[in-house]
């Protein structure tokens, strides 16, 4: 089937030939119609389905329909990356449109997104936390009584990232007569319920398809010694094993450590995580888009939802503790019926979780070494220095750091001391000396002015002497 098939305006199907897309994705054949004619849909998407476009062009179809001045659409989203992603993604589907959207997310001002509320923006695309700021902000600017369509995207990962209590508080604040699109990798109970109460008699998609990574993706195991991850990986790089990457590491820490070790090696690399600002985020993410950098370090924050075009590798140099996160990290390559590769670095004490996702996938991943690397060599440097060796350098400065204020204070004390009793003899020799300056003035001038090297208007006995005088 093609996309003229599905009904969609022309204006639309204009668009989508611009992008050069082929046909439709699985998901988009089968959520665009139902959408479209304004059915719920519950759908079970993996990463790189396509599902942006399967819920963003059916709205836009229906938007076009009957133009209106008021925000109609709300995408919710769980990171800001993703937000973002989805608004870009907007811009070019609805660029032969007059519809306008806007991103809503923490991290940057708040003034550009009042004023997208402000005038209406059609389609609002938002994360839970910085929505419901703007909600609860004076003048009640935002307003979604004209919203008719709803859409929430990557619904299990807003649970993973504690956004249901947000959920509700949002959906507390809008018209209960619209139509919901709900869209989720996978389907945990409490993600189940909440489609229950959200949704009117749904159309429902693959909901009881078992998650998998996406078919072009070509998946492989590299066992290595922990100590060993970072020299390997370096060396996969180097021999061109591994074009453009993201690399997933499993904590901020060891991000920014990866990402020093790659820098000191030559290797061109940025990194993005939650600790990062959302301007060092957005720069990291356009530099390896636009091949200025070869690897992209990341936590599992860009795990959803980012979508690089021809990416060529994902790497998890260390093994998701959950089978789903594993998806949806090797899901950035392969996308929209694309191939790429998926390499896991795996140490021996990561054999459980290991064991967990290839159950999960339904199959045995093989496993690759690299000729000529040394597997028994002693690494230079360690990547991670163990937490409780890191606790005892901060208690150390800080007991260090003590110890100097001390120590300081202890001296500005004693030369308190030393310089009141010097001070306190210097003035009584000023007095003497001044006195009978003075009075030797008063003598020859009759209480005129200081003599030069007496300065008028100082304090003490010098100043006595002349008004004496006078």
């Amino acid at each position: 089937m093609t996309f003229e098939s599905l009904g969609l305006d022309p204006a639309l199907q204009r668009a989508v030939s611009d992008l050069g897309w082929p046909k439709p994705t699985p998901i988009q054949l089968d959520a665009i119609p139902p959408a479209r004619d304004g059915h719920d849909l519950l759908a079970c998407a993996m990463t790189g389905s396509g599902k942006t476009a399967a819920f963003l062009l059916p709205t836009l179809h229906r938007l076009m329909a009957q133009p209106k001045r008021a925000t109609r659409a709300l995408v919710l989203a769980p990171t800001r990356e993703l937000a973002a992603q989805v608004h870009a993604d907007l811009v070019v589907l609805a660029k032969h449109t007059n519809i306008r959207g806007a991103a809503i997310f923490g991290g940057v001002g708040m003034g550009p997104q009042e004023a997208a509320f402000r005038s209406h923006t059609d389609v609002i695309i938002a994360t839970p936390g910085r929505l419901l700021d703007h909600m609860s902000q004076p003048g009640r600017y935002v307003n979604f009584t004209g919203l008719e369509v709803l859409v929430l995207d990557e619904a299990d990962r807003m649970l993973d990232m504690g956004f249901l209590p947000d959920i509700k508080r949002v959906l507390a604040q809008l018209p209960a007569k619209r139509q919901t699109l709900f869209f989720s990798a996978t389907m945990p109970k409490p993600i189940s319920d909440l489609s229950r109460q959200m949704l009117q008699s749904p159309v429902r998609i693959n909901v009881e398809r078992q998650s998998l990574p996406a078919v072009g993706i070509e998946q492989a195991l590299w066992p290595v010694a922990e100590a060993l991850k970072a020299d390997l990986f370096i060396a996969l790089l180097r021999a061109n094993v591994i074009g453009n990457v993201i690399c997933f590491t499993r904590t901020k820490h060891r991000s920014n450590r990866l990402s020093d070790v790659l820098t000191r090696a030559g290797i061109p690399n940025a990194k993005i995580h939650g600790n990062r600002s959302q301007n060092q985020r957005t720069e990291a993410l356009g530099d390896f888009k636009r091949g200025k950098v070869r690897v992209l370090v990341a936590t599992d924050i860009v795990a959803r939802g980012i979508d690089v075009e021809a990416l060529e590798h994902v790497v998890n140099f260390d093994v998701p503790h959950v089978p789903e996160d594993y998806i949806h990290r090797v899901g950035r390559t392969a996308r929209a019926e694309a191939t790429g590769e998926a390499f896991t670095l795996v140490a021996p004490d990561e054999e459980t979780d290991l064991r967990q996702i290839e159950k999960a996938i339904g199959r045995k991943l093989p496993r690759r070494t690299l000729d000529g690397f040394n597997y028994k060599h002693v690494p230079h440097e360690r990547l991670e220095v163990p937490l409780a060796e890191r606790i005892a350098v901060i208690r150390a400065k800080k007991a260090e750091d003590r110890a100097r204020a001390k120590a300081k204070l202890e001296r500005r004390g004693s030369s308190s001391s030393s310089s009141g009793g010097s001070s306190g003899g210097s003035s009584s020799g000023g007095a003497s000396s001044g006195g009978g300056h003075a009075r030797g003035g008063a003598a020859s001038g009759g209480g005129g002015a200081p003599k030069s090297g007496s300065p008028r208007g100082s304090s003490g006995p010098g100043r006595r002497g002349p008004a004496r005088g006078r």
